[in-house]
């Protein structure tokens, strides 16, 4: 950091679309500084994405080995060191915070830990940390604050009987019961993880399905699969009352059941984010929000001039990639570079086992449209490789238009779904036909080819099934 530096552009907040900025601006040929209040990588990387997937690897490694005498060998009297799992996630994050900090470096990147506020446009102001009360300036703005999850009033997050995500990716011991609140992907993904590892799991919905965003087909065999995990899926529930006593938290349900009373260990709210705007902005500094979240243009532009917003802080949808997507299209539009590219279709992931993972249009929205459509399916349980590595549970659903055969959305719950949906992303992307997709000859044997297959069943035409 060079305190005699005039920026080309400043940015607030260091996680996916922070750190995607700068890189790009630092490609461009920009001085760009990040400031970022925790780590590189921001909460995806230290306290989100990355660290959960360690979790989830593991707790699919442990329950690989509970069940492999399906593949031939016993594993007697497995131990599992709770801390240890929990640690490797952090080890993980810390890696890869690490390698931001590199890319930094190697794009001429500079890089300040601290909270920052934006004292006027032009003008950025480090608050706290080493570099408290430090004046930068910069011809450009952004704002890449994200979200933090949303919690109640009623219920004080103590880290041990009220959690959210933060605190449950950073537990030392495992509770021997839990009652998740929202089943949407954190809620799923930590009801999976726990689960596996032997904690009672009472995953609670206030909507009628498990991943309220996902085809009704899709939610409905998670449901299934997670029945016979022994997870207990609470939908159409709203919780009443949580009382934290002295020996657990005691809650009122009130859904399909008609009203009922639970006592667990700890609660993880899983109940959505909210903005993560406080301290960013002095009193000089009136930007027009909309529900909460930056309002921005088509460019990124802020209602203050020169000042921009970029990621989960700008609203919906709240995902990494998404995140990093729009920040690189802020920077290129903003230097001149290239105008940025709208939004479109966008994958959403579900890391839990069954995986789920979708791209475009549910079932459901084609119906509410009025769009004239055709589906296509093809069962994991008909593929070769998935009964091999012994995945047959899921299927693969395609969505297509009626008269073109154009990809309108696609649906996968099985293994390795979210390694396999960028396919059908390219296809839209590319504006592929669904008879594209089935004349692309996939390799023997192997997961994709339930894609080809589905692709094929919309005429009627799959081989396997």
């Amino acid at each position: 950091m060079n305190l005699d530096t005039q920026y080309d552009l400043i940015i607030i907040g260091g996680g996916p679309a922070g750190y995607a900025a700068g890189i790009r601006a630092g490609q461009l040929g920009r001085r760009a500084l990040v400031v970022e209040k925790e780590r590189a990588g921001g909460t995806c990387l230290n306290w989100g994405c990355i660290p959960s997937k360690a979790l989830l690897k593991s707790a699919e490694a442990y329950q690989a080995a509970l069940h492999s005498e399906t593949f031939g060998f016993t594993c007697k009297e497995i131990e599992v060191d709770f801390a240890q799992v929990m640690g490797r996630s952090r080890t993980v994050a810390d890696q890869m915070g690490g390698g931001i900090e590199f890319l930094f470096k190697k794009n001429k990147v500079d890089y300040v830990v601290g909270s920052a506020n934006l004292m006027e446009p032009g003008v950025v102001e480090v608050v706290d940390g080493e570099h408290a009360g430090t004046l930068l300036k910069a011809d450009k703005v952004m704002i890449a604050t994200g979200c933090k999850p949303r919690t109640l009033e009623e219920v004080p997050v103590d880290g041990k009987r009220i959690m959210t995500s933060r605190e449950a990716l950073a537990m030392k011991e495992m509770p021997a019961s839990i009652a998740i609140l929202g089943a949407g992907a954190i809620g799923a993904e930590f009801a999976y993880f726990l689960n596996a590892f032997g904690c009672k799991v009472t995953l609670i919905e206030m909507l009628p399905k498990v991943l309220p965003v996902e085809d009704s087909e899709i939610s409905k065999a998670l449901a299934t699969a997670f029945d016979k995990q022994g997870i207990i899926c609470r939908v159409n529930t709203r919780v009443d009352e949580i009382e934290v006593v002295e020996d657990g938290v005691s809650l009122t349900l009130n859904g399909e059941k008609g009203e009922e009373s639970i006592m667990v260990d700890s609660v993880l709210l899983a109940i959505g984010v909210v903005p993560n705007l406080q301290g960013v902005f002095s009193e000089k500094c009136k930007v027009e929000l909309d529900r909460g979240y930056i309002k921005v243009d088509e460019n990124y532009q802020t209602s203050l001039p020169q000042v921009f917003a970029t990621g989960d802080v700008v609203g919906p949808p709240w995902l990494a990639h998404v995140a990093t997507f729009r920040a690189v299209q802020a920077v290129n539009g903003m230097f001149e570079h290239a105008k940025p590219i709208p939004l479109d279709s966008f994958p959403g992931c579900t890391y839990c086992q069954p995986q789920v993972a979708s791209i475009g249009l549910t079932e459901e929205k084609a119906k509410e449209e009025g769009v004239a459509y055709k589906v296509g399916k093809f069962p994991f349980a008909a593929s070769g490789k998935a009964v091999a590595v012994n995945h047959p549970e899921g299927f693969v659903k395609i969505i297509v238009g009626e008269k073109y055969g154009e990809i309108l959305g696609a649906h996968i719950i099985g293994s390795d779904a979210t390694e396999l949906i960028t396919e059908y992303g390219l296809g839209m992307k590319l504006e592929a036909t669904v008879d594209e997709i089935h004349q692309t000859i996939h390799a023997h044997p192997t997961m994709s080819e339930a894609l080809a297959e589905a692709a094929a069943s919309v005429h009627g035409e799959a081989i396997h099934i």
